[in-house]
């Protein structure tokens, strides 16, 4: 068993604390002395220029997917030179009729040195990356791997 830790930290600075006008702004640390700004979806009165946590969830599915990806891929004596993934989480009512991230997509695009393994091949090491993530193994979410060329 591991822990994994991280703060939130965030302070009124408004005069007034209404639902319409209060800072949605606060500050995320991480274990390695990181501190970085969030804020909520634009939609919900936060900052466009500031990660979400909506976008911090597809963020964390798909770099644990990544680095799964990564082990399986060196493994294999497969040598990657570069990943790139454009995820996207789909917030919307759920079957309970609650809002829920309800589905995750990847889109990974790696590049190989030399030849590529088949794309049988790849989509194997993705769906193995799939079974071994420990974040897509802890949400409810619908994890959609679209592999990309």
């Amino acid at each position: 068993m591991s822990e994994h830790r991280s703060t939130l930290e965030w302070k009124r600075n408004t005069p007034d604390f209404r639902y319409e006008t209060y800072d949605r702004t606060f500050d995320l640390g991480f274990g390695g002395g990181l501190k970085i700004q969030a804020s909520s979806a634009p939609e919900y009165l936060g900052k466009a220029e500031l990660p979400n946590p909506e976008e911090m969830l597809a963020a964390s599915a798909s770099s644990c997917h990544f680095l799964s990806f990564l082990a399986l891929a060196a493994k294999h004596r497969l040598v990657v030179d570069e990943y790139r993934d454009d995820p996207v989480a789909v917030l919307e009512k759920n079957a309970e009729g609650k809002l829920a991230i309800t589905r995750i997509y990847l889109r990974p695009r790696v590049k190989f040195e030399g030849e590529a393994p088949t794309r049988e091949k790849i989509l194997s090491l993705h769906e193995k990356a799939h079974e071994i993530c420990f974040i897509a193994s802890s949400l409810k979410s619908e994890i959609v791997l679209e592999l990309q060329e």
